[in-house]
């Protein structure tokens, strides 16, 4: 039986053949990678996949740390690497890059330098940036210089979403009446599980119900509302965070409700981190990362448990059918993702997931900030407060 972890290590193999044989890509457009070890390193897989592509082929990878850019050179199978990710950029000019450190503070340069030095594409790790601010900050070098962007929510790219919009369109569950979703509830469980993992469920609110127009919300400590003294610098350059539990209702723009909650330590890793859609005929689960991504049970889930009661998968094919795409070689790996971007840029089409898409996870949660801050109040969205809320917290 092929794991997880064995899948993808295999995969890994393949990005780094052309490497260990001393062999560089063929393809035309020009790649270049930024990793900081240390600092966030290479993401899940951001650098690899341009080996994956026979369109691609990287020329340089930059690293501020010295023994990483070393291992990152002969990993990726490249002649020239750099310690300045900048001089990189302005030398060689690249048609692609990507920024892939998971440390959510340096997108802004990172990102702007990659504009200025002419490139059409970027595909960028999540999460996305630390504000609205920030987000509005990245939009505009991207407009300044035609840049597209798209960000790493690898789901988004998954074939059956757009199939189950059209089942949800068609009634498949009845009225939707509720939006529910969760993070991983581990030991990052609150502010941190909001950022890290609620960003791939915001996103997928965004995708299925528009974009949110009204939130409120409340963040706990120890049981009590978060205070200004409990508020603290996150990890990984995510900025101010506060809470070891967070409850959050977003009204969205096609008129359904949406809920996020996270409680440290209150999750299971077999049951964790998705979202469910429930209507009055049925539910539909979504497991971010697994396969099959959506699962269907027919039936009001407020009816007293039958017997016949069930999880059916829906695939790209529809409901209860096999899947018949190859998932697991293109979505998990960012083949899907990056060969969208390159297809956005031919097109002058947005990816789809572009900036606004990575823009409207940061509304998400800071707008639980600003919420509570006003002491659970229902905020307007796109916030007026374009800086982390908690940085206002009196």
């Amino acid at each position: 039986m092929i794991t997880r972890r064995s899948f993808l290590t295999q995969l890994l193999a393949a990005a780094t053949a052309p490497a260990l044989l001393g062999q560089s890509s063929k393809g035309t457009r020009r790649v270049c990678v930024i990793g900081h070890t240390g600092r966030g390193n290479y993401g899940h897989g951001l650098d690899v996949v341009w080996n994956m592509l026979e369109e691609t082929s990287i020329v340089a990878v930059a690293d501020a740390n010295e023994g990483g850019l070393a291992k990152a050179k002969k990993k990726l199978g490249v002649d020239k690497a750099y310690a300045d990710y900048r001089e990189m950029l302005q030398k060689e000019k690249p048609e692609l890059v990507a920024v892939c450190p998971r440390h959510v503070d340096q997108r802004v340069p990172m990102i702007t330098a990659a504009c200025e030095a002419g490139a059409k594409g970027i595909y960028v790790e999540k999460p996305f940036v630390r504000s609205p601010k920030e987000g509005d900050q990245i939009a505009k070098a991207c407009a300044k210089t035609g840049t597209k962007l798209a960000v790493a929510h690898r789901n988004r790219y998954h074939p059956v979403l757009p199939v189950l919009k059209k089942l949800l369109t068609d009634g498949l569950i009845g009225e939707v009446l509720e939006l529910r979703g969760r993070g991983k509830e581990d030991r990052r469980g609150g502010g941190e599980d909001l950022w890290v993992l609620g960003t791939h469920v915001f996103d997928l609110f965004n995708y299925l119900a528009g974009k949110p127009i009204t939130c409120s919300a409340e963040i706990r400590e120890g049981g009590q509302p978060v205070a200004k003294e409990q508020v603290y610098e996150g990890n990984e350059g995510l900025g101010p965070l506060a809470g070891d539990e967070i409850h959050a209702r977003w009204r969205m723009s096609n008129g359904w409700t949406a809920y996020f909650d996270s409680v440290r330590n209150r999750g299971r890793r077999e049951a964790g981190f998705g979202l469910q859609v429930i209507g009055n005929k049925g539910v539909i689960d979504i497991r971010n990362d697994r396969e099959p991504l959506v699962h269907f049970m027919e039936k009001s889930p407020w009816e007293p448990a039958k017997a016949d009661r069930k999880w059916v998968p829906v695939t790209s094919a529809g409901v209860g059918k096999p899947e018949p795409r190859e998932v697991r070689g293109t979505i998990h790996n960012h083949i899907a993702a990056t060969r969208d971007l390159i297809a956005a840029i031919k097109e002058n089409r947005a990816p789809k997931c572009d900036l606004e898409a990575g823009r409207m996870t940061a509304e998400f949660a800071c707008s639980v900030f600003e919420s509570h801050r006003k002491g659970g109040k229902t905020v307007a969205m796109p916030l007026k407060t374009r800086v982390n809320p908690l940085t206002l917290l009196t």
